[in-house]
């Protein structure tokens, strides 16, 4: 029995459990926040674990629990780094040729003469996103010039991500009435999609982001060759073995929003044949 090591205790650690056991891997939680590390009695033997699956969120932590750990990761380090750089991630997709939203990112303090002349670049309203954030947290939508002033004025006071010290963000094309798809890519190769959708009662009430975590529902859809084509050239441009690939589609248009090197695993029956079978191959191939 190979042995994984999970950093998270969440919706995916309890979805992979059970089915990666069936196929020869035991999942084992490996807590990495919220604890104590005594270095001179570590938590875990320099043997005990094969794999690791996502490297932990917090940096630094993280560092720890590699150190003690000693295993390679199905997702390392750099590959959640990589995808955690939103200005970065559309910066190397869009020279791949893979079509991404209008994007204009800023390096903080800036002028507010550089400030506008980002927002008239765009037809408003526009979106306003911290550079290193999850879940849609700090995202908005601008309508006028003084509004997005006032967000920068506030992104000036109080941004600074907890995970990184990163004091940038995008301005990007607000694209309206757009289809939030996840698309999930397995070394390689497209596994299944989701397509995300807010309520018609959260619609009525002016809500636009379709993050699961807002409150949107995950269905499961079947995507077209076109689609699936985009999220494995995204998932192999940026090096990431588990890549969850955002992508919005506007009528012929479809853009790849961001990407996630951390993405939540949704019910099995969302994917298709054969997901867990590739993800347990991953698994194997990555052990040391």
């Amino acid at each position: 029995m190979l042995n994984l090591a999970v950093a998270y205790r969440k919706e995916t650690f309890e979805r992979l459990r059970d089915p990666l056991a069936e196929r020869g891997i035991r999942v084992r939680h490996v807590p990495s926040e919220s604890r104590t590390f005594d270095l001179a009695d570590p938590p875990w033997g320099p043997d005990e674990f094969d794999a690791g699956f996502v490297y932990p969120s917090r940096m630094m932590e993280g560092g720890v629990v590699d150190g003690l750990l000693a295993v390679p990761w199905v997702n390392d380090r750099e590959a959640v780094l990589t995808s955690r750089n939103k200005g970065g991630v559309i910066a190397r997709l869009g020279r791949a040729g893979i079509p991404v939203p209008k994007t204009v990112v800023v390096s903080n303090p800036v002028e507010e003469a550089d400030i506008v002349d980002a927002f008239e670049a765009f037809d408003p309203p526009v979106v306003v996103k911290p550079n290193s954030t999850t879940r849609g947290t700090g995202i908005a939508k601008v309508d006028d010039v003084d509004s997005f002033l006032g967000v920068v004025d506030y992104l000036n006071l109080v941004h600074d991500y907890r995970a990184t010290g990163d004091k940038s963000f995008l301005v990007q094309e607000y694209l309206p009435e757009a289809v939030d798809y996840r698309a999930m890519v397995v070394d390689g190769e497209y596994v299944g999609a989701v397509e995300r959708r807010l309520s018609e009662d959260a619609l009525t009430a002016g809500r636009w982001k379709h993050n699961v975590h807002r409150g949107a529902e995950a269905g499961g859809v079947r995507l077209s060759e076109e689609f699936r084509d985009i999220a494995e050239r995204t998932a192999e441009t940026l090096g990431i073995p588990f890549c969850g690939v955002d992508l919005l589609a506007v009528g012929d248009r479809v853009v790849v929003n961001e990407t996630n090197a951390r993405p939540t695993i949704d019910a099995e029956t969302k994917y298709e044949n054969g997901f867990y079978d590739r993800l347990a191959e991953l698994v194997r191939t990555t052990r040391r």
